[in-house]
């Protein structure tokens, strides 16, 4: 088995009593740029289920996002304990999945702060196909942006698809398709290729 510090650094050991160090530390470089993902507060335990999910792709920092449309909108004194909860997900699921880097869940953040961000870009159906040129994605609520959101991204948007999609649904999308696109899985050419398609089809 290995353990790792959640920092880059990994370790083989037995397992036994005690564990047992078996070898010397090996440290793994962070993956670049850096992927982030926000997305805006859910119903239920989709927020959960979404941060274990981001966690096991490879995105590095999860945003719980506030947009005009929230319908949920965690009071201050429960935020704490909310976000609380999403990092325990996210590092029991870079655990389950052996990852050497933890992510990192920030406390709940405004879609000002987030779309002023350097590479922000909001996801929207009809956006061009994700990039590493803009490594944060902002997915929104079930009820859309609004139009001043909308207008503070400009032309920063990006397409997940055809469909339209759940929350939780449209950021696991998003992080993969950015971490694919990372880890050179598919390549910008590949996805520019599947958004032509799917724009020039009547049927699609």
């Amino acid at each position: 088995m290995t353990v790792s510090d959640g920092a880059g650094g990994r370790l083989a050991c037995r397992f036994g009593p005690a564990l047992d160090p078996v070898g010397e530390v090996e440290r793994e470089l962070r993956s670049e740029p850096e992927v982030t993902v926000a997305f805006a507060v859910v119903k239920g335990q989709r927020p959960e289920w979404a941060v274990q999910k981001l966690t096991e792709i490879g995105v590095d920092r999860i945003v719980p996002l506030l947009a005009a449309r929230s319908v949920v909108r965690w009071p201050a004194g429960e935020a704490g304990t909310q976000v609380s909860r999403l990092r325990r997900v996210a590092r029991e699921a870079a655990m389950q999945s052996r990852r050497a880097w933890l992510p990192v869940v920030e406390p709940v953040t405004p879609f000002a702060v987030l779309a002023a961000a350097p590479g922000a870009a909001v996801a929207h159906l009809g956006g061009g196909p994700p990039t590493l040129a803009r490594p944060v994605v902002l997915v929104g609520p079930e009820g859309g942006w609004d139009d001043a959101e909308l207008d503070a991204a400009g032309p920063s948007r990006v397409g997940l698809g055809p469909s339209v999609l759940r929350t939780e649904t449209a950021a696991v999308v998003a992080g993969a398709l950015l971490c694919a696109l990372r880890a050179g899985v598919v390549t910008g050419s590949d996805a520019r290729s599947v958004a032509d398609r799917v724009q020039n089809d009547p049927g699609a």
